[in-house]
Parts: structure tokens; sequence; C-alpha cells
């Protein structure tokens, strides 16, 4: 059951689409305290046996307890476990113990989650503003509430099955050339590839819908050359416009009063890529579909998937912390050689970008009303990729687009994907990405991924090769890194045929993949799934968060140490280990309930399939176009007859629900 109750007169954020009728009052099942200048907290007692799901794109474990939590969205590539925010903020919390219970907090603002930081056995909730929705749901499971909630917030994006292909990234590949490079070196050593990605440098002096004619000449035959070669290109669009005289998207936004605003009326400045920048209003909706209508230029020369980045949106410094930085710089003490005024010092510089004064300091047009940055800060992002998708949707009614964003927030999920922001080349990360599946599935953020190697630092290539064993499971499987980083390409590190062997066996894997996905977006349901929703009454399984149910079929737990050449496993059932090298099962062994010790060499990837449970395999192609659907493996652990409902459609086309996109598959009892 879900109830709503409305405080104050919040901003409308359409993250819920389905009405929910409205309570009076508030919520029986928590405590309510009056905070200075009227804000509420909401607060309830914690059962030592409690889990907390939830949150999404958060730092941490798959249970959040212990922890303190800010949602405001947040440019930072130095996910450390102090952090208390990311670049989304996804407000669902579970609480999953002798109750089941869940709370979504619809708010724009800044809102702290404080799981048993403070008191081990109490979780507090604590909006910055008076004005928001509390849906609280009542369910009899974790995944009951889950699908109470997916159904409210409407069904989650649907990615074109060419964006379950392998996807190589960096800032930058700069010119035409070396994309073909990049291309040609992955097609040399047969290793598969669907996309490669463009960063900031295809632009004309990083300006929005254009591309630099030096380095991109005919731009609509380079993306045709590419097609031709069964890849698919997909270029950056960052949330700031350039200022400049002349520039069509500058003059226009400018002319029709469609960037964020002053409280003065006049047109908000930061420093960005570009330089002197604005901010599209995405919160205005004229605005939202004039932006939106931009993408046109480059679908027109074939494109066929975008991500948005900095859409926080991320500012490198605004004039007014400029001159605060002078000022404080006028006065400086250069005679004093204490530690605490060099501190200060480097604080005061590094302390320009994103500055909480700056987001306080513009507004937007919402309805009529102008409404400041701050109130609405965690919208930005998410409305930035709505003006893609509903244009998208226009233009291309019947197609489905690549679309995925950095910043999000909950509704953002029926427009476009999420990946987990710019990463570093950690092991920790590696963990991360692992423990951040469910939960933004939770939220309804199904197409998802990480920075596969990481984004900053310089990866290696026992790094590199584990994570990709994990990302091959992933919806989202892009190879990403940073400008002045080693670069990390499959073909980067020596002898490739582990990351061949790796990268066909996530081809080999797509007709599962891509079926267990569509199958969770459409039935409202997650992919990725903790042990303890599949075994609630397994003590040990309720707190596993280094393996992971991966649809109906099998369980996931990769090797997230370096230098481990094994590790330990809990099946909370019988299992059969299938350990693949070079996309082919080498090794199977059946595997009774309890814990397990088993090895795989960095070119190896382990999958447990669970009992009475089928597997869908093909064979591996160099693109998803070449993948032949009609001539399956089917691998499976059973002791009697069992079937497999498997999805598979066009891959491109939205009828979703159309009779020929699903069949049956079937293994018989054995002999």
């Amino acid at each position: 059951m879900v109830t709503r109750y409305l405080f104050g007169s919040p901003v409308e954020t359409e993250a819920v689409i389905t009405p929910v009728e409205t309570s009076q009052g508030f919520p029986p099942a928590l405590n309510v305290l009056q905070q200075k200048e009227g804000l509420l907290s909401f607060s309830c007692k914690l059962e030592e046996e409690d889990i907390v799901y939830g949150l999404g794109e958060a730092p941490g474990g798959i249970n959040k307890r212990g922890h303190l939590y800010e949602s405001f969205n947040s440019d930072d590539p130095c996910h450390t476990e102090e952090k208390k925010s990311l670049y989304g903020s996804h407000n669902l919390i579970v609480i999953d113990g002798s109750r089941h219970l869940g709370m979504f907090v619809d708010c724009g603002a800044s809102v702290t989650f404080d799981i048993g930081y403070t008191d081990p056995e109490v979780l507090t909730i604590s909006p910055s503003v008076g004005d928001f929705v509390l849906y609280t749901i009542e369910g009899s499971s974790s995944e009951d509430i889950l699908h109470q909630f997916r159904k409210i917030i409407g069904r989650s994006y649907m990615a074109p099955r060419w964006a379950f292909g392998f996807q190589q990234s960096r800032w930058s590949y700069a010119t035409a050339e070396e994309v073909r490079s990049v291309v040609s070196d992955y097609r040399e050593h047969h290793i598969p590839l669907d996309a490669v990605y463009l960063d900031i440098d295809y632009m004309e002096d990083y300006k929005d819908f254009t591309v630099s004619e030096e380095r991109f000449p005919e731009f609509d035959e380079f993306v045709r050359e590419m097609r031709q070669e069964g890849i698919r290109l997909v270029p950056i669009i960052d949330a700031g416009v350039k200022i400049e005289d002349g520039y069509d998207i500058f003059e226009e936004g400018k002319k029709n009063g469609y960037f964020c605003k002053r409280q003065d009326g006049t047109d908000f400045v930061a420093g960005v890529w570009p330089g002197r920048t604005h901010f599209p209003d995405f919160l205005n909706k004229d605005a939202r579909r004039w932006f939106g209508e931009k993408y046109k230029c480059l679908l027109d020369c074939g494109i066929e998937g975008f991500w948005n980045d900095m859409n926080e949106p991320a500012m490198f410094f605004t004039e007014e912390g400029i001159k605060k930085v002078k000022s404080y710089l006028a006065d400086f003490d250069f005679s004093d050689q204490s530690a605490n005024h060099y501190f200060e010092l480097t604080n005061q510089a590094s302390g320009l970008a994103n500055r909480r004064e700056d987001y306080a300091a513009f507004y937007h047009h919402i309805h009529g009303k102008f409404v400041r940055h701050d109130l609405v800060h965690n919208l930005y992002g998410y409305n930035m990729t709505r003006a893609a998708g509903e244009a998208f949707e226009k233009l291309y009614p019947d197609k489905r687009l690549l679309l995925f964003s950095r910043s999000s927030y909950i509704g953002m999920h029926r427009y476009g994907g999420i990946w987990t922001g710019d990463n570093q080349s950690w092991w920790s990360h590696l963990v991360l990405n692992l423990k951040m599946m469910p939960s933004l599935n939770m939220c309804g953020f199904l197409y998802c991924g990480a920075d596969l190697g990481g984004f900053g630092s310089h990866c290696t290539r026992d790094l590199l090769l584990r994570w990709l064993a994990l990302g091959i499971f992933t919806p989202l499987m892009r190879n990403h890194s940073a400008y002045g980083t080693r670069r990390q390409e499959c073909t980067c590190f020596g002898d490739s045929k582990a990351f061949e062997g790796i990268i066909s066996l996530r081809y080999r894997l797509i007709p599962y993949l891509y079926s267990e996905y569509m199958k969770a977006c459409l039935e409202d349901r997650l992919m990725f799934r903790p042990l303890a929703f599949q075994y609630p009454e397994d003590k040990i399984a309720r707190h596993i968060e280094d393996q992971l149910l991966v649809g109906e079929s099998i369980m996931i737990a990769p090797i997230v140490e370096q230098n481990a050449v094994g590790r330990t496993v809990y099946l909370p059932e019988d299992m059969k280990l299938l350990l693949f090298r070079d996309a082919q099962v080498v090794r199977e062994k059946i595997l009774s309930k309890g814990w397990h010790y088993f090895e795989a060499a960095l070119d190896e990837v382990p999958v447990f399939l669970r009992k009475n449970k089928l597997l869908p395999l093909c064979e591996p192609a160099e693109t998803t176009d070449a993948l032949d659907f009609g001539n399956l493996e089917l691998m499976s652990f059973n002791d009697r007859e069992i079937t497999y409902l498997l999805y598979d459609d066009d891959g491109l086309s939205k009828n979703y629900r159309m009779p020929g996109n699903q069949r049956l598959l079937t293994v018989k009892e054995p002999d």
C-alpha cells in the first residue's frame, strides 16, 4: 500500500506519475520532529536485524546502515568512503526486517539520511526545506515494496539492443583518424566492439551541437563509414552553453529567455569547459523543448546515441567566487607561516568549483514562478535528459535511441540510463560498482554501469580484466578513461587474448542479459538482486554484499581484490559453477549449498547457474548486429524439465508487447 503525505507547497518533480491519494497528518510509522525554522525530520527505530536498502547511486554498501548520506547532486570524482553524496539523488529507502517499510522523499533540494550514524538504532530523514512530498510504502517483502514503487514512478527506459555491446571511450578521441585507429585495433585483435564515444574535443570550442570541421571533416560521411564497420558513434552533450556572439544556441537561448537567471533577471554566468557559460533552464518546459530539439542536427547525421554530462550542473568557478579569492589574497599575511594559514590558503582556491553559494545565486522559471536553484538542484540533470528523451519521442517515435546521463533523480529513469560518474582506477571502485547495481535497480535505473577500468588514475592490466569480468553483466559496458591517464583500451596491455575472451563472453551472454533486462523493465522488477531477496530466511545470505543474482538464472561472485587468484563464495542453494575462458566453459562443477573456495585466473570468468534454471548463450560475434539469436546453446543444471522465457525483439523498435517477442525454451528432464 502506498500513502502520500504533502508538506508545504513543493515544486512538482513528476517523479511519481501514477496518482496516489494524499493522507492528512503524519505517517503513523514514523516519529515527526519539529526542527528549527519550521523544518521537519522523520525518524524510526531500527531493529538489530533490519537491513536498509536503497539510495541508488550512493557510496557504501548495499545495506546502508551506519552511515550518513546527503542527496545533493555533486561533481566529485573522488568517491572515497567519507563522501555523503555522488552525482545522483535517489531518495528511496526500504527497511527490511520483521517489518517491511519503504519511504520516498520527493524533494529537489538537499535531503539528509542518517541511517544509524548518530544513533545506531535510529534512522532519521531530514529534508532541508519544508516543501516536499513523502511516500510511505508497506508490503509483504522488500521486492513487493519495490514493485509497488516502480509502478507509481513509471516504466524504466529501454535501451536498444546494440547498446548491450561493448563500448569504448576516452577523454578524448580528438580526431576522426584517432577513432579509426581505435576501431582498427579492436577489429585487428578480434575484440568485439559496438560503439566509440566522442568526448568534448569533437566539438568546435566545446560548443554543444557543433562538430569541429578541422578534426572531424564531413562528419555525416564519417558516421556512415563507422556504421559500415559496425560501429555507432556516441557524442557527449554538456549542460553549459558557451557565451559567444554568432553562436546560434547562445543567440536563441538569450533571445527567448531560456537560460537560468540571477535574482535581478540577468543571465547567470559560470566558468565551465567553453569558458563563460550560461545554463539552459531545463525546469522550464519551453526551454526544455527548445534544447531537446537541438539534438536533431546530430541525429540527422546518423547518430543513434548520446551521453549527457556536466549536468549537476558542474561549475569550475563563478565571477563571485573569483572575487572572493582575490579579496582574500589581497589581505593575505605572507609572514604567517602557520599550518592553519597554509590550509586556509589552499582551501580558497580548491573551493571555487561547485560552491553551494553559487547554487543559491541563480533561478528557474517553473510554471510562472521564480524558484531558486538550490531548492530544486537535484532535478537539473534529470530534466536535461528529459529534454532529450521528450524530443526523441517526437523525432523518432518508433525507434529506440541510446541515452544516459551523469546527474539524475528518480523520474529520469523513464528517459534514460546513467553511468556512475567519474570514478577512479581503484579496486575499491570496482567493489562500489558491484554494490551500486541492485540499489540503482531499486530506484528504476536498469540501463546503468560504471566506467570500466576507472576514469581517473592509471589502470593496470589486472584491474581492467577483473573489472571487465564484472562489467560483462552490466547493461552498460563501457571502458572510459580520462585525459592524462594511461591509455586503457583493451589493446594497450600487450597480449590481448584475455580481453578478447572476456568480451566475447559478454556477446555470448547477450541473449540472456538483454532478455532479463527487458523483462525487468516491462514487469517493474529488478535485474540485479541481493541474495537476501531470493533467500530471505537464510541468515548468511542476508548479509552477503559481494555476490549478486543477475536475472532469474545466475549468480555472480566477481574477484575484486588485487593479486587474488580466487575467492570464497557462499551458495544459498546447490549451484553449478561454470568457469569460462575464451568464451567457452573450461571447467564446470556442481557445488552443494554452503561455503566454497574457487580459483579463477585473470582470463577466466566464474558464473554460478542456479538449479533448475536455464542460461541461453549464442555464438560470439564482433558486433551485436551479427549475433544469431536463432541458434542458442542452453546451459542447464536440472533434475526435471525446465523452461525459460526468452525475450527476443528486433532490438530497435518500441513494439515491446508483440506476441512474437517472446519464445519458450525447454530442456527436458535428464535421463
